[in-house]
């Protein structure tokens, strides 16, 4: 497997990428109750810096974006100073990291929001679901829907989040556009029932996730932007009345921003990769650029559709989680670690970072037998 192309260095725009593996976005809820990374996060990041690319967990760009117990922010000076210790962790290991610009919009609940106000949508439509928070899960609520003159503010919180992340010494960042999220509500005709510029058609539901991206770019530059997306992932009781069509003119969108990578979740996240028979190829060809593949992938699919050219990087999720050195593994042949799922979310050290790697001596046995 040494010789695999997974293992290739890559250009990702300015960033240099010692391999194809990029370390997805994983929520884990560790932050402190004001959203600040913590020593273990610096650990953790540090430990997976042999991916070509770290996205780190999804990071709340204001309180109001805070929709689970625990996660991460970047929109304060102790948040900002945190997270450098974990880039700075990263680079010292030969790694690279960007952060992951998240607002959940309706995912949410009064507890994690300024002082127990609803949670802000793009129209009052409640998910179905519960919400992660400090007291246990809690019913979703009906949200407020954002008024046409807030938007600017919420804008300019994206704007903020980029700035910060440079601060902090990201690589770049990316801009959460998926999974039933802020984003992606305003896009999907189940959640937006607008009646203004930003509701009703197609060109009106992407304006606004479309200034948010214009808004970061112009904050950074395109070569340090990703966006992530994903067609038929239903969160929430999200729903969307023609996929295809929707993200085949969002995507056209995003390539003339000239984004450096698209990260797409293929099926539904977590789960059925063919759900719904959604044509990705129809988005790689519209895109044009670096094309992100992501959802349970394991090495023989990655190498499959790296060497049929469907994809240029692949993400792996819960097995960087309980493999810190998963590009040495994957390429010595190495039997990986199995994840433990009832730590994923919340807790200390246990499940984080203390699954081990492979010894000098593992690694040349394993390599040996390569």
């Amino acid at each position: 497997m040494a010789d695999s192309k997974l293992f290739e260095p890559f250009d990702l725009g300015p960033t240099r990428l010692s391999n194809r593996t990029v370390m997805a976005p994983l929520t884990r809820s560790r932050a402190t109750s004001d959203g600040v990374p913590k020593d273990m996060h610096v650990t953790y990041y540090r430990q997976r810096a042999g991916a070509g690319l770290i996205i780190s967990e999804a990071t709340n760009i204001s309180v109001e974006g805070r929709g689970y117990a625990w996660t991460p922010g970047i929109y304060t000076d102790e948040q900002v100073a945190a997270w450098k210790r974990v880039t700075d962790a990263v680079h010292a290991e030969g790694g690279k990291i960007f952060l992951q610009l998240w607002h959940v919009g309706r995912i949410s609940h009064p507890d994690l929001q300024p002082n127990g106000g609803l949670p802000v949508a793009p129209s009052a439509v409640k998910p179905s679901g519960n919400a992660f928070t400090e007291d246990g899960f809690k019913e979703h609520v009906e949200p407020r829907a954002l008024e046409e003159s807030e938007l600017p503010r919420v804008v300019e919180d994206y704007r903020r989040a980029t700035r910060n992340a440079r601060a902090a010494g990201f690589d770049g960042v990316e801009v959460h556009s998926a999974n039933g999220y802020l984003l992606d509500q305003f896009l999907r005709d189940g959640t937006n029932k607008r009646t203004d510029r930003y509701g009703g058609s197609i060109e009106n539901r992407m304006r606004f996730p479309l200034e948010v991206l214009d808004a970061v770019v112009s904050e950074w530059d395109a070569g340090h932007v990703g966006i992530r997306i994903s067609p038929v992932t239903v969160m929430g009781g999200s729903s969307e009345s023609d996929q295809q069509g929707l993200f085949n003119a969002y995507v056209e969108e995003i390539a003339k921003r000239g984004v450096v990578y698209m990260h797409v979740i293929e099926g539904q996240t977590g789960g059925d990769r063919d759900k719904d028979n959604f044509d990705y190829h129809a988005l790689r060809s519209r895109f044009g650029g670096t094309y992100m593949g992501n959802n349970e992938y394991d090495y023989e699919l990655a190498l499959k559709r790296l060497n049929d050219g469907e994809i240029d990087l692949v993400c792996f999720g819960k097995l960087f989680i309980s493999n810190p050195d998963l590009p040495v593994r994957l390429q010595l042949g190495a039997p990986l670690n199995e994840w433990d799922k009832d730590t994923f979310y919340g807790g200390d050290e246990h499940g984080y970072t203390d699954y081990p790697a492979l010894s000098p001596e593992d690694k040349t046995r394993y390599g040996q037998a390569a």
